[in-house]
């Protein structure tokens, strides 16, 4: 066998390998089956109240109220038109798709967070945010996210952030 041959023989094999890892990958990411789309997943609340129901229908019994508009919350399942999801405290049920948003949010986890200029902790602080205040999500690297909040925009830990995951990148 020539070298050529064996060269060529080495990079297809490659790139089986490659390929194989990819869809096994592929195939641990869990999907809504309504919406194809990853579950578990953050999403946030249109409106300024969302009834959060025992089961995925109108004839099951409301639990309460989400009364937060833009409130980051967890679809955890998905079920015809509805979601499964939980919010912060690990508390939620099933909510009807038309009240989520794709627009995603996070929520201030710690007291008097310092908003940066830059995604650097000795950057010019912007701003300090209460905890429980709610923030636009713009992008993150793996340990800092940018945030707009009152007319404010810079970054923060994503550690001190509830809405997003610890190994989530948003360009």
């Amino acid at each position: 066998m020539s070298p050529h041959i064996g060269k060529t023989i080495l990079k297809l094999c490659l790139a089986l390998l490659l390929l194989s890892g990819a869809s096994a990958y592929a195939q641990d990411i869990t999907r809504g089956p309504e919406t194809n789309l990853p579950i578990p997943r953050f999403v946030s609340l249109k409106t300024n109240e969302a009834n959060v129901r025992r089961g995925p229908s109108l004839s099951h019994r409301i639990d309460w109220v989400f009364q937060r508009r833009n409130m980051p919350i967890q679809v955890i399942a998905e079920y015809g038109h509805w979601r499964r999801v939980v919010d912060r405290d690990g508390l939620g049920g099933w909510v009807h798709f038309r009240l989520l948003s794709g627009n995603r949010t996070v929520i201030i986890d710690t007291e008097l967070l310092p908003i940066l200029r830059r995604a650097n902790a000795e950057a010019a602080i912007i701003a300090k945010l209460e905890a429980g205040v709610i923030a636009a999500l713009d992008e993150c690297t793996p340990d800092w996210c940018r945030l707009r909040a009152d007319g404010y925009r810079g970054w923060a830990p994503k550690s001190a952030l509830w809405g997003v995951t610890p190994d989530e990148i948003r360009p």
